[in-house]
């Protein structure tokens, strides 16, 4: 560290490149650890196999047969959901939060890291 005309601190160039480093140190650390984060908690088609055990009760995923509810084979390869609406993650998710015509709501029965399981899953049909 020098000192300026009138006394004002000033740093080296090479002690400025390493405190600009330093400086944006703790957004790396973040970056990196969100994208980690993530990485761990991928989805896991086989985790949601294991939770479409309740589905299955009304459900079929092996074949088109209709049960109590539609067949679920071939989901995400169709345009549209029995309820006209376009097959999408956020509109089979809906359906799962908010059930509909004699489906129950699993809003509050299934954590958010189980519904993102299950839509993998499903994704494999």
């Amino acid at each position: 560290m020098r000192r300026r005309e009138g006394g004002f601190k000033y740093f080296a160039p090479a002690q400025e490149k390493s405190l600009m480093f330093l400086s944006r140190l703790p957004t790396l650390t973040i970056t990196f650890g969100l994208a980690a984060a993530a990485a761990a908690k991928a989805p896991d088609p086989a985790k949601g196999k294991e939770i479409f055990g309740q589905c299955a009760v009304c459900h079929n995923a092996t074949t088109d047969e209709k049960k109590v509810g539609p067949s679920l084979k071939g989901l995400f390869k169709r345009a549209k959901l029995a309820s006209g609406k376009k097959v999408a993650d956020a509109t089979v998710l809906s359906r799962v939060n908010e059930g509909g015509n004699g489906m129950p709501p699993y809003k509050d029965m299934l954590s958010d890291e189980e519904k993102t399981n299950l839509l993998a899953y499903l994704k494999t049909l």
